[in-house]
């Protein structure tokens, strides 16, 4: 038998063809008719049958006991947390539990949609989740210059001419926060139409080595050359905003914070040449369409929000913000930012509250994960006694993984939605394993926001799960339900909500949502449109058209206006100046800084149990330039210990001029050594975690994400022994 379905590992929504049979998946293809994916896929695809069939899966809850797991029913499993949730919070306060989300969660459309209903259940104000060690930078900027978290705007891969990337490798990635499956052929056809692609990054990433022109810039100083190209553009070539003239504020200040940063002062702290930042900027200025495009590695340092207004401001004074081959916004056919309000996300909101120990700001209803290790090891009112996960893994995905480890074994209680027992989920008391991935309908309410082409599909379930499977959306509202039971809430209302949000299920909310959408049904009879069942009739999904200019309509600010200049960002201006001074240069102290990478068939922690993505050369090595390794005496293939301020851990050394000197890079998401970790395959290929390095007091201070990218470390053969500790920059510059 033959099915169509889109893939739901990653972000690049891939079309898959797979065919079954006697219940068993017999092959995976790309799905040549799928209008966005065109039959690509990546090595990734394959995974869904492995993770479906594997056998370290939990099939059924089970709870932790002296003597080790014991199976428990469903009824027994969410009736004690929701018991032990309650009693908690009864005796310590709401915010006595804690909350966090992992990355997989936006992939299934049944967990965005119900989880807020746990959350609110919840009442809790220590929320936690993997945005904060990844893209929160980038909704701050958009909701403080667009109105709404998730106005993001897309690169316009297919239309572009000229296309700057920064601090991003989509060819690994397959685009994110841009959804683009098949980048390769992409940006080929970016050269084949005389267009340019040009990579700054601090490593020849494999997207820089298929692009015109690579430049190797140093880690955390993009602020900098950002700022440069900018002062070039207002400066020397002149601001072109077009149509943007009538719709932008706060141009005036933002020309008289960019007049001191000139290429000359950011060179000495980059590394790039003042006259490469130049001819860069004046190439971004005269081409027809172009777009600045920046990813992780200008996120996940210390002035990741200021980077990624930055890049904002550099598309808009070109003229290429709402601009075919420019910056857009899409169109979706579920509209979780422009919909109706019942079916969208938050706009978002700063800093209305604060974390208790170190006062970093809330955003969007979250706190920054950087806190969560503290926020629990710390005494006193307030602090967090039991924790829910959903769909992640922090112990090994967010900063100074060692910390968070002993903090959760101190819980009083905690209750992770997973379907394995790894590195943070063996230290629960109860896990609640979701169906598989092929056991569930799909539709990308997330993804579909920020793809580079307006597309919609839905995906029925592949195989119908058995009688004690439980969807994610539905141990969610079975918790809801059974804390405001316990807290005696209105028994009618919660009675008759409950029931009807179960008879309705996802499914039966985003017919809702599409027919509320823009190209949907509008609710109303006999009138053509996308609804859910229009989407099944055509399994290969729909082509709504390419991105296109939607301003001022689509901005959500009170005035719809463009804020150039937001004060948040404005403020933290200073801070830029004190850590980078003029005259300066880089700190000559003999540390390195680390930087992180990923491959194509990794996807952060969750998926090295896949024999197929994990077979062939060891990828979790320490890659150090030849003049490095040669000053420090580094061979390629030996073990060298490597330490900061938080962590050590030994990694075979790669000797590679494709990172710039000073420069080291481990990748993500490796490190599944840990007692107790029942993941065989993994355990096999474990490597070590860059998070044992990573600091949890490193942050972008004023959005709160992790500052992963630049960490300061030192290496030493591993015959050396202990290294000292490096000397650390404060999170504050």
């Amino acid at each position: 038998m033959t099915h169509f379905r889109t893939c739901n590992l990653c972000e690049a929504m891939c079309g898959l063809r797979i065919e079954t049979s006697e219940g068993r998946v017999t092959s995976i293809r790309g799905d040549d008719a799928d209008p966005f994916s065109q039959g690509h896929i990546c090595p990734k695809a394959v995974a869904l049958q492995d993770l479906h069939e594997d056998p370290d899966r939990l099939r059924q809850p089970v709870r932790r006991t002296a003597t080790g797991w014991q199976p428990i029913s469903w009824e027994e499993a969410l009736d004690e947390t929701a018991r032990r949730l309650h009693a908690i919070q009864r005796e310590h306060g709401k915010d006595a539990v804690g909350v966090y989300v992992g990355n997989p969660t936006v992939h299934d459309h049944g967990s965005l949609i119900f989880l807020p209903f746990l959350l609110r259940a919840l009442r809790t104000r220590n929320k936690f989740s993997a945005s904060s060690v990844d893209q929160l930078p980038h909704q701050l900027t958009a909701y403080l210059m667009f109105g709404h978290q998730f106005l993001i705007p897309i690169p316009d891969i297919d239309h572009t001419r000229y296309m700057l990337i920064l601090g991003a490798n989509p060819l690994a990635s397959n685009g994110s926060l841009m959804s683009a499956p098949g980048v390769r052929h992409r940006l080929k056809a970016i050269q084949q139409r005389g267009g340019h692609v040009v990579v700054v990054d601090p490593r020849k990433t494999e997207t820089a080595q298929v692009a015109d022109e690579h430049v190797f810039i140093r880690p955390g100083t993009d602020a900098l050359f950002l700022f440069a190209l900018l002062h070039v553009l207002l400066e020397e070539t002149g601001p072109k905003l077009g149509k943007l003239t009538e719709l932008v504020d706060g141009l005036a200040t933002v020309r008289e914070l960019a007049r001191g940063f000139t290429p000359e002062r950011a060179e000495p702290h980059t590394g790039v040449p003042a006259e490469t930042t130049r001819r860069i900027a004046r190439e971004l200025s005269a081409s027809e369409a172009a777009v600045c495009y920046g990813r992780v590695g200008v996120s996940t340092q210390a002035f990741g929000a200021m980077c990624q207004w930055l890049i904002n401001l550099i598309n808009i004074v070109t003229g290429n913000l709402d601009r075919p081959g420019g910056a857009l916004f899409t169109r979706p056919a579920f509209d979780i930012v422009g919909g109706p309000k019942a079916m969208t996300m938050s706009r978002g909101g700063y800093g209305r509250w604060r974390s208790r120990v170190r006062g970093l700001p809330e955003f969007a209803g979250e706190l920054p994960v950087a806190a969560l290790g503290e926020e629990v090891l710390t005494e006193g009112p307030g602090r967090i006694r039991a924790m829910v996960t959903s769909a992640g893994n922090p112990v090994m995905s967010t900063p100074n993984g060692r910390q968070l480890d002993t903090a959760f074994a101190s819980l009083d209680f905690m209750v992770c939605i997973d379907p394995y027992i790894n590195e943070t989920t063996r230290h629960a008391h109860i896990i609640l394993p979701p169906s598989s991935k092929l056991e569930r309908s799909h539709y990308d309410l997330a993804f579909h926001v920020l793809a580079v082409r307006n597309t919609a599909k839905y995906s029925p379930p592949l195989f119908e799960p058995g009688p004690d499977t439980r969807h994610d959306w539905q141990l969610f509202l079975e918790l809801k339900h059974r804390l405001e039971t316990l807290r005696g809430e209105p028994r009618v209302r919660g009675e008759l909500t409950y029931r009807t949000l179960k008879a309705l299920g996802p499914d039966g909310l985003l017919d809702l949502g599409l027919r509320a959408g823009p190209y949907g049904m509008k609710l109303r009879p006999f009138r053509k449109g996308l609804s859910l069942a229009s989407l099944r009739a055509q399994p290969h999904g729909v082509d709504l058209g390419p991105l296109a200019p939607s301003l001022p309509k689509r901005l959500a600010t009170r005035d719809r206006r463009i804020q150039l200049a937001p004060e948040p960002l404005v403020g933290d201006l200073e801070r830029l100046r004190r850590r980078f001074p003029e005259g300066a240069g880089a700190p000559g102290d003999g540390s390195l800084l680390l930087i992180g990478r990923r491959h194509l068939r990794d996807n952060n922690s969750w998926m090295h149990n896949v024999p197929q993505l994990v077979k062939g050369k060891p990828r979790c090595t320490l890659m150090v330039h030849p003049e490095d390794a040669r000053r420090l005496g580094l061979r390629e293939g030996e073990q060298a210990v490597v330490s900061s301020r938080v962590g050590e851990v030994q990694a075979p050394v790669s000797v590679t001029d494709d990172v710039m000197p000073g420069v080291v890079s481990l990748p993500h998401g490796y490190g599944h050594g840990r007692e107790g970790v029942r993941l065989r395959v993994a355990g096999e290929h474990a490597g070590v975690s860059i998070n044992d390095l990573t600091d949890d007091q490193a942050l972008d201070v004023l959005s709160g994400n992790a500052a992963f990218s630049g960490v300061q470390v030192r290496v030493k053969p591993v015959e050396s022994g202990r290294t000292e500790e490096p000397q650390q920059h404060s999170a504050t510059g």
